[in-house]
Protein backbone atom coordinates (compact mmCIF):
# COMPACT_ATOMS: atom_id res chain seq x y z
CA UNK A 1 0.00 0.00 0.00
CA UNK A 2 1.20 3.40 -1.23
CA UNK A 3 1.28 6.33 1.54
CA UNK A 4 2.22 10.01 0.80
CA UNK A 5 3.55 11.87 3.71
CA UNK A 6 4.71 15.68 3.67
CA UNK A 7 6.53 18.01 5.12
CA UNK A 8 6.49 21.79 5.82
CA UNK A 9 9.41 24.12 5.21
CA UNK A 10 10.26 27.68 4.20
CA UNK A 11 12.75 30.46 3.14
CA UNK A 12 13.00 33.33 2.45
CA UNK A 13 14.62 35.04 -1.02
CA UNK A 14 15.17 37.87 -3.34
CA UNK A 15 14.12 37.49 -6.91
CA UNK A 16 14.07 39.60 -9.82
CA UNK A 17 11.69 38.11 -13.09
CA UNK A 18 13.36 39.31 -16.24
CA UNK A 19 15.20 38.58 -18.98
CA UNK A 20 18.50 39.51 -19.83
CA UNK A 21 17.55 39.19 -24.18
CA UNK A 22 14.24 41.75 -23.88
CA UNK A 23 14.12 45.59 -23.63
CA UNK A 24 13.16 46.94 -20.12
CA UNK A 25 10.40 47.95 -22.01
CA UNK A 26 9.02 44.49 -22.49
CA UNK A 27 10.02 43.15 -19.12
CA UNK A 28 7.69 45.94 -17.40
CA UNK A 29 5.03 45.00 -19.95
CA UNK A 30 5.24 40.63 -18.76
CA UNK A 31 6.71 40.95 -15.55
CA UNK A 32 5.26 44.36 -13.96
CA UNK A 33 6.75 44.99 -10.97
CA UNK A 34 8.46 42.10 -10.24
CA UNK A 35 10.96 43.20 -12.46
CA UNK A 36 11.94 45.38 -10.23
CA UNK A 37 15.80 45.92 -10.74
CA UNK A 38 16.06 46.62 -7.17
CA UNK A 39 14.60 42.62 -6.79
CA UNK A 40 11.92 42.12 -4.05
CA UNK A 41 11.68 39.17 -1.90
CA UNK A 42 9.15 36.60 -1.01
CA UNK A 43 8.69 34.28 2.45
CA UNK A 44 8.22 31.17 0.72
CA UNK A 45 6.42 28.17 2.27
CA UNK A 46 7.65 24.49 0.75
CA UNK A 47 5.79 21.48 1.32
CA UNK A 48 7.58 18.17 -0.19
CA UNK A 49 5.96 14.94 -0.04
CA UNK A 50 6.88 11.71 -0.98
CA UNK A 51 4.87 9.00 -1.64
CA UNK A 52 5.85 5.14 -1.12
CA UNK A 53 5.73 1.70 0.28
CA UNK A 54 5.38 1.49 3.87
CA UNK A 55 8.61 -0.33 5.27
CA UNK A 56 7.68 -3.50 7.01
CA UNK A 57 10.46 -3.05 9.81
CA UNK A 58 9.85 0.84 10.32
CA UNK A 59 6.21 1.71 9.07
CA UNK A 60 8.25 4.43 7.56
CA UNK A 61 7.76 5.88 3.77
CA UNK A 62 11.04 7.55 5.00
CA UNK A 63 12.26 8.50 7.89
CA UNK A 64 11.10 11.92 8.18
CA UNK A 65 14.41 13.03 10.64
CA UNK A 66 16.62 12.17 6.99
CA UNK A 67 13.31 14.09 4.93
CA UNK A 68 14.05 17.05 6.90
CA UNK A 69 18.21 17.18 6.42
CA UNK A 70 17.43 16.78 2.55
CA UNK A 71 15.31 19.81 2.83
CA UNK A 72 17.67 22.16 4.98
CA UNK A 73 20.94 20.89 3.09
CA UNK A 74 18.87 21.04 -0.59
CA UNK A 75 16.45 23.83 -0.02
CA UNK A 76 16.95 26.02 3.19
CA UNK A 77 20.87 26.23 3.14
CA UNK A 78 20.97 27.19 -0.94
CA UNK A 79 18.38 29.42 -1.04
CA UNK A 80 17.09 30.89 2.02
CA UNK A 81 17.96 34.35 2.66
CA UNK A 82 19.69 34.66 -0.75
CA UNK A 83 19.26 36.75 -4.15
CA UNK A 84 18.45 33.65 -5.97
CA UNK A 85 19.64 35.51 -9.66
CA UNK A 86 22.85 36.55 -7.76
CA UNK A 87 23.60 33.79 -5.30
CA UNK A 88 22.19 30.37 -6.53
CA UNK A 89 23.90 29.08 -9.31
CA UNK A 90 20.84 27.31 -10.85
CA UNK A 91 19.36 30.83 -11.99
CA UNK A 92 22.01 32.46 -13.55
CA UNK A 93 20.37 31.39 -17.02
CA UNK A 94 17.21 30.64 -15.73
CA UNK A 95 14.69 33.02 -14.48
CA UNK A 96 13.32 32.30 -10.95
CA UNK A 97 9.87 31.78 -11.36
CA UNK A 98 7.96 30.23 -8.90
CA UNK A 99 7.41 27.20 -11.29
CA UNK A 100 11.06 27.51 -12.54
CA UNK A 101 12.01 27.19 -8.55
CA UNK A 102 9.79 23.96 -8.06
CA UNK A 103 11.28 22.62 -10.92
CA UNK A 104 14.48 23.74 -9.42
CA UNK A 105 13.86 22.24 -6.41
CA UNK A 106 12.63 18.98 -7.51
CA UNK A 107 15.92 17.95 -9.06
CA UNK A 108 18.38 18.55 -6.35
CA UNK A 109 15.81 16.14 -3.86
CA UNK A 110 15.13 13.64 -6.28
CA UNK A 111 18.30 12.25 -6.74
CA UNK A 112 18.79 12.36 -2.77
CA UNK A 113 15.77 10.14 -2.32
CA UNK A 114 15.35 6.03 -2.73
CA UNK A 115 14.56 5.61 -6.34
CA UNK A 116 11.22 3.82 -5.68
CA UNK A 117 9.68 6.92 -4.12
CA UNK A 118 8.05 9.57 -5.54
CA UNK A 119 8.32 13.02 -4.88
CA UNK A 120 6.27 16.14 -5.14
CA UNK A 121 7.15 19.89 -4.81
CA UNK A 122 4.10 22.43 -3.41
CA UNK A 123 6.12 25.88 -3.33
CA UNK A 124 3.96 28.94 -2.25
CA UNK A 125 5.28 32.11 -3.29
CA UNK A 126 2.47 33.94 -1.76
CA UNK A 127 -0.27 32.62 0.72
CA UNK A 128 -2.83 32.14 -2.08
CA UNK A 129 -0.23 31.93 -5.40
CA UNK A 130 1.18 28.19 -5.79
CA UNK A 131 2.75 25.70 -8.24
CA UNK A 132 3.12 22.16 -7.59
CA UNK A 133 5.47 19.64 -9.67
CA UNK A 134 6.10 16.05 -9.45
CA UNK A 135 8.63 15.56 -12.17
CA UNK A 136 6.28 14.89 -15.05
Amino acid sequence: MKVTVSRKAHFNAAHRLYRKDWTHEKNDEVFGKCNNPNFHGHNYELIVSVTGEIDNETGYVIDMKVLKGIIKDEVEDAFDHKNLNIEVPEFKDLNPTAENIAVVIYNKMKPKLDSKLSLEITLFETPRNFVTYSGT
